[in-house]
């Protein structure tokens, strides 16, 4: 049995029936965790002498509701240099035709690491599935899926054209799908098709999904231009038929763009259907309204408040890491937040800004635990050198993440750069031979003792 330091936890990820008082103005609860065997055995209000300024904020391990990891990290060796939808296809189709299964291999392994040490517990990506590379993805990637379960759960969703679900290859695609414990995807935007198949390739979709049995997570009108039209035809569909398999919408930026009334009913509609909406700000904010020319004056993005209002369930993912479609990334749910904060005014401090990036996607991937700490549950925080949200936003805090009650390695981010070292040869007031001193402590490093050395193999360790 182990206590913690005392630590400062948003109060809506905190068991709603335990006496911990009322939180502070940023929805902060100062608290005394204790754990025994991997699961918490105490959570008592901290009434310590120690003042707010040295006690670190502490979130439950984040999701990610939507990745990409058949392409993370392409960006240098098929770059998108004018950051435009249309340069972005093409990098992805070229670097997709030579991909291999050990460069899947090696880049996902990479993106499951960082995201581990970073504090995300669960990913559902999405995979081309549609060209000669799909087998070799699928079978990676559901290899990692069986070696990181219980570290960072693994979802996989088919992401291919909407009409490929209206072929032999689609239903036959569909079943091996289902088969891998995956969910069926598509693209429903620009360019709508006139002649009602976009209506067809989604009926036949929401058929096979409820035949087999797998969810339903759709890339829908991922766009600047207004009206939504891939969500209304949802919508419209679904007004008919309640389908018995959840489904997501993932994108829906130009939904955003819509003016109040129309907003609204659409948002109703959704609420209505249950279907869930996945906002992802950094992509559609890089690639979105981009002229070469012109500095954008839109911010196409998921209306994520007046959903949450309807009664919709939503949540904020990272889409894109260092590919064609966004330069940007690392798999870093603090980061994503501070993100979101700007682009989307989901504040963190009240439950409904954080909701979207810890709940909501857990409820989406429809996950045993919501990410809310209560007596029984798993000993997992993601604590941070911050003491308040302020701090969170002012920089990327560092941060330490424990796992069934033991500390993880700190993510590499955190060690000194080599490329800096460097600059010390080029000081000739610097004796070459020397090594540069360690840095002085950071002013927000974490109180409380040092992490202790690396985990012993098992679910802490993605080592074979």
């Amino acid at each position: 049995m182990s206590t913690l330091p005392p630590l400062a936890i948003p109060r809506s990820l905190l068991d709603p029936g335990l006496p911990l008082g009322l939180p502070d103005a940023d929805g902060l609860v100062r608290v005394r965790i204790t754990h025994r065997e991997g699961r918490v055995s105490a959570v008592v209000p901290h009434a310590g002498p120690e003042p707010a300024r040295d006690i670190p904020l502490a979130l439950t391990p984040l999701v990610e509701a939507h990745a990409h990891l058949d392409k993370a990290f392409t960006a240098s060796a098929h770059r998108n240099a004018s950051g435009s939808m249309e340069e972005a296809m093409a990098a992805n189709r070229r670097e997709a035709e030579q991909r291999t299964a050990e460069g899947v291999q090696e880049r996902a392994e990479r993106a499951l690491e960082q995201a581990w040490r970073y504090g995300l517990r669960a990913i559902r990506s999405h995979v081309d599935s549609l060209g000669p590379w799909s087998t070799t993805c699928w079978e990676v990637l559901g290899q990692l899926r069986q070696r990181w379960a219980g570290r960072v759960d693994l979802e996989l969703v088919a992401l291919v054209p909407l009409q490929h679900w209206l072929t032999a290859e689609g239903e036959r695609q569909a079943r091996q799908v289902a088969d891998a414990g995956g969910l069926l995807g598509g693209v429903l935007g620009p360019p709508y098709r006139p002649d009602g198949r976009d209506g067809d390739a989604l009926r036949a979709l929401l058929d096979l999904a409820e035949r087999q049995g797998c969810g339903i997570d759709l890339h829908v009108d991922e766009s600047a231009q207004p009206p939504p039209r891939g969500l209304l035809l949802l919508n419209a569909l679904l007004r008919d038929r309640r389908p018995s398999v959840p489904v997501t919408a993932s994108h829906a930026s130009s939904m955003g763009l819509l003016g109040n009334r129309a907003l609204r009913r659409l948002a109703e509609g959704l609420a209505e259907a249950d279907v869930g909406v996945v906002a992802l700000p950094a992509t559609n904010l890089w690639l979105l309204d981009r002229h070469p020319e012109r500095t954008p004056s839109k911010r196409p993005l998921a209306p994520i408040q007046q959903l949450q209002t309807a009664g919709v369930t939503v949540a904020i993912g990272g889409d894109n890491v260092q590919d064609a479609w966004f330069p940007g990334g690392d798999f870093d749910p603090i980061e994503l937040i501070r993100l979101a904060t700007l682009a989307s005014h989901a504040l963190p401090w009240r439950r409904a800004g954080l909701a979207p990036l810890t709940t909501a996607p857990a409820r989406l991937l429809g996950l045993s635990w919501d990410g809310v700490l209560r007596i029984g549950g798993p000993a997992d925080l993601v604590v941070l050198a911050a003491r308040s949200w302020t701090e969170v936003l002012a920089r990327n805090p560092q941060r330490r993440v424990m796992r069934d009650g033991s500390w993880l390695p700190p993510p590499d981010s955190e060690a000194p750069s080599s490329l800096l070292r460097r600059l010390s040869a080029s000081d000739p007031a610097v004796d070459p031979g020397l090594e540069l001193a360690p840095p002085p402590p950071r002013p927000d490093a974490l109180p409380g003792p040092p992490p202790p050395a690396a985990p012993a193999r098992g679910r802490a360790d993605p080592r074979p």
